[in-house]
């Protein structure tokens, strides 16, 4: 009935922000299967280990409550996709003038601080063209390798101490992140995460089309991807957190009860400031003026795991 509802509203928008808007709902929704399909999986999972005498990982929180992580430069120093593509390069899936493009848009990302929407849509369309004809099981299986080369080290300590305190609370923590899905799959189970929302590309028997379905998580996007799972999950979103870095996020953020600016760049400072959300910055050891960490005597209000992966959404045509 909600979707009926979305799509009867969409008429009363213009041509051209109708087909945006529906974009992120189609983006947004296709992430959110995703990440369910993967946790019922694994939860099956857990079950047949109980049944060999293995116990599964006690889960005592609030079952209304999450916390969602933007990735890039939130969670990791740098953009995900750039550290793909330096794999990529490496097992020779493209050329050097490709690499000097990846490295230009993750200088551009360290100096700016931010994203730049062109140079986005410049990395996304170069990643599907790179990955058409492969096999979704062939890159799940180097994203593996590309986090341990390029990405591991560059998980921020702070961040991950963040994640770490809802989990000890019993609260589930989901990635939210334009990178591929599969990438948001082998970090979130690295570190112990519930699960992620990711950008979901097509796939039909299991190889890439070099399509997208809808459109990359980014933006908007994030925050249809988040209350598509929330209402599939039946969460609460006013007991839930969400950290990112990104002004970009802000929609996801307004989303949740319990917003944190993480690394902030200058436009969600001020808004985070201006609306008294939680800011801290890891960049250089600093805090800002108000910071808060979900710990055990927070985690009530903030309420809101086992490791989980999440799979790639396969659209059959």
């Amino acid at each position: 009935m909600a979707m009926l509802t979305d799509m009867a509203a969409l008429r009363w928008l213009s041509p051209r922000r109708r087909s945006a808007t529906a974009r992120s709902v189609l983006a947004g929704e296709a992430s959110a299967e995703a990440a369910r399909e993967s946790t019922l999986r694994e939860a099956a999972s857990a079950e047949r280990a109980a049944e060999g005498g293995e116990a599964p990982f006690p889960v005592h929180g609030d079952d209304r409550a999450a916390a969602f992580f933007d990735l890039d430069n939130t969670v990791m120093q740098g953009a995900a996709l750039f550290h793909f593509g330096r794999g990529l390069y490496k097992r020779k899936f493209f050329e050097t003038r490709d690499l000097m493009r990846f490295a230009w848009q993750q200088a551009w990302f360290r100096m700016a601080g931010t994203e730049d929407p062109e140079h986005m849509r410049d990395a996304r369309d170069s990643a599907l063209s790179i990955v058409k004809g492969h096999r979704v099981s062939e890159l799940r299986s180097i994203g593996e390798e590309i986090y341990d080369e390029y990405m591991a080290g560059r998980i921020w300590p702070g961040t991950r101490a963040l994640a770490q305190a809802h989990l000890d609370a019993g609260q589930r923590v989901w990635l939210v992140t334009a990178a591929p899905v599969e990438i948001a799959q082998v970090i979130a189970g690295r570190l112990g995460l519930t699960g992620a929302l990711g950008t979901v590309a097509e796939s039909v028997a299991g190889v890439y089309t070099g399509r997208l379905v809808g459109e990359p998580l980014h933006g908007p996007a994030k925050a249809e991807a988040v209350r598509a799972l929330a209402s599939a999950e039946n969460l609460d979103l006013s007991r839930c957190a969400a950290y990112s870095d990104s002004h970009n996020d802000i929609p996801m953020l307004s989303l949740v009860g319990h917003p944190y600016a993480i690394n902030p760049d200058s436009k969600l400072r001020k808004h985070a400031r201006d609306l008294e959300w939680r800011l801290r910055d890891y960049r250089t050891g600093r805090k800002a003026a108000k910071v808060g960490i979900p710990a055990a005597a927070g985690v009530g209000a903030v309420a809101g795991g086992t490791a989980a992966a999440i799979a790639l959404h396969r659209r059959r045509r």
